[in-house]
């Protein structure tokens, strides 16, 4: 493997990684609101939430390049706070990323929070434990289960995209050049060989991530099973 493959890997590794941080930063509440609430409100966030997963990619790409855009109210929001463009950089590739795999980690974390018995809080709400102490010292440590899927999720998803991030990012080596975007170049060059490899090395993660998946779900039935 070259040293510009090597680039590819590590930025698409670092984007992964950073996105899936932030999804779990941002989704983690959002899902444990949703799970709990009767608000009116739910039905239309769980909505926006669920968005990406029936909205083209590309749909989804030129929207954010509106918004994020010179133009935009994103846009002229991080010039007026002497950030710069969005648009064709590493942070405009991570805001895109969080936006467009959040139902993967909102999702999972929300169904794992909603599976847990109402009796438990209440018995913890007896025991005079406030609603944040409920939170990390019940509801968190209940729902690790979902918490592995959500991060496996996010991360393999962030790897794996290419619509948001080529009308994002674009294809700047060392920037934006991932390893989605990698690989459409090759394609478009009748580079087979080189694409070759990345199409396998990417096949080969997707079926590591959905076994090691399918083992923790496994593991998560069978301890509460005990």
């Amino acid at each position: 493997m070259d040293a510009a493959t090597w680039t590819v890997v590590r930025l698409t590794a670092e984007l992964a990684a950073l996105s899936t941080a932030l999804l779990l930063l941002l989704g983690t509440p959002l899902a444990w609101w949703l799970a709990r609430t009767a608000s009116p409100a739910k039905p239309l966030l769980a909505a926006l939430v669920a968005m990406p997963l029936v909205l083209p990619p590309s749909v989804l790409g030129f929207y954010l390049l509106l918004l994020m855009g010179p133009q935009g109210p994103v846009g002229q929001f991080t010039q007026w706070l002497g950030l710069g463009r969005l648009p064709f950089t590493f942070s405009g590739l991570v805001v895109a990323s969080v936006i467009y795999s959040m139902p993967f980690v909102v999702q999972p974390l929300q169904q794992a929070f909603e599976a847990i018995p109402e009796r438990t809080l209440e018995a913890a709400a007896t025991l005079r434990a406030g609603p944040l102490d409920r939170f990390f010292t019940i509801a968190l440590p209940l729902a690790r289960p979902g918490l592995v899927t959500a991060s496996v999720l996010g991360f393999a998803h962030t790897v794996g995209e290419f619509g948001v991030v080529l009308m994002i990012g674009g294809n700047i080596p060392g920037q934006t050049r991932v390893l989605s975007v990698a690989l459409f170049e090759h394609v478009e060059a009748a580079e087979f060989a080189a694409a070759h490899r990345l199409a396998a090395g990417m096949l080969g993660f997707a079926l590591v991530v959905l076994v090691l998946l399918h083992l923790a779900n496994r593991s998560a039935r069978g301890a509460r099973a005990a």
